[in-house]
């Protein structure tokens, strides 16, 4: 099985140097990779250019049009039997294109997703993000678990496709907001099996403060509500929680100024879902400073993505605006 590796880059020079040399250190050797530069202000062509004695590496240069529009730009290049798609801030396991022919060998699958995880190397912060998205107390649980609740969805940071579902569903229509489960729900549509491999790990750093977590979940919370105008029936009722959460945290500061014994009880629950947070993620990471910062996270987690689903919601489905 050949694999043809597809990396969309945008102004990300440093991440795209430190992903490539893990794909060096791969057991299974048998791939291309395809790095898309997406119109970037600081191109990576230097940097790519260091492995070209190292791997079977083709570096294009694109107007932009965003990461989805940017990995069909990759398929329509690709040799392989099969395409993997990473995102640049990750770094790949040596076994890993090993574990997934393995795997696919075995099982047949026309698309796949693997889970991410925190490579030792990372910040606490960054540790504290990726336990927020894989946690089972917030949404993020629900990401690379085998007790996914409805179809499984790969997300585009670890996710392959066979040759035969580009050449007979296409690639992404959407370069944005949700694109990557829009792009699997039609794949799913179309007859092609979709599976989680769970042993197909990543490590994703995603971002590197607060503040720009905040902001790509406020833009998770929003793309839910772009798939949904694209397939209603996929709007779940877990994809209100973070909703319900940010609703009843706004109400219960309103009740502590205005009315604090009203607020009693609220207070005690958010209590409790924080210590809950704090143990599992103390449990998990074997870090107090982790676990601390795994409770500020989290509730960014759920409350960006809270605020971005609600803006959204009102927005293109309450007031019909597009």
């Amino acid at each position: 099985m050949f694999f043809s590796v597809i990396i969309p880059l945008y102004n990300r020079p440093q991440e795209i140097d430190e992903l490539l040399a893990t794909l060096c250190r791969q057991s299974y050797m048998q791939f291309e990779v395809l790095v898309i530069e997406d119109g970037s202000v600081h191109d990576a062509k230097s940097i790519v250019e260091k492995y070209r004695d190292k791997l079977d590496i083709h570096y294009f240069f694109k107007p932009n049009e965003g990461q989805g529009f940017s990995r069909n730009f990759g398929f329509e290049r690709a040799k392989g039997d099969y395409f993997i798609i990473f995102d640049s801030d990750c770094l790949i396991p040596s076994d890993y294109l090993e574990i997934v022919k393995d795997y696919l060998f075995e099982h047949k699958l026309d698309a796949y997703g693997g889970p991410d995880a925190a490579h030792s190397s990372f910040t606490p912060v960054q540790k504290a993000i990726s336990y927020a998205m894989t946690s089972p107390f917030t949404t993020g649980g629900i990401r690379g678990n085998k007790k996914h609740v409805g179809q499984f969805h790969p997300r585009s940071f670890n996710m392959g496709v066979s040759r035969e579902v580009w050449e007979k569903v296409g690639g992404f229509i959407l370069t944005r907001l949700g694109e990557d489960i829009e792009y699997s729900i039609r794949i799913h549509e179309s007859g092609f099996k979709i599976g989680l491999i769970p042993a197909a790990k990543v490590y994703h750093k995603r971002r590197t403060s607060f503040l720009q977590f905040y902001k790509q979940l406020h833009f998770f919370g929003r793309a839910r509500i772009n798939i949904y105008k694209h397939f209603p029936s996929e709007l779940k009722l877990i994809h209100f929680f973070p909703a319900a959460f940010t609703v009843g945290f706004i109400l219960t500061l309103l009740l502590n100024i205005l009315y604090p014994p009203l607020a009693y009880i609220c207070n005690i629950v958010l209590l409790i879902i924080f210590a809950m947070i704090f143990f599992h993620a103390w449990s998990v990471t074997k870090s107090l400073k982790v676990a601390f910062l795994s409770i500020i996270a989290s509730f960014i987690q759920l409350f960006a993505y809270g605020m971005g689903f609600i803006q959204d919601f009102v927005k293109r489905v309450v007031l019909k605006q597009p």
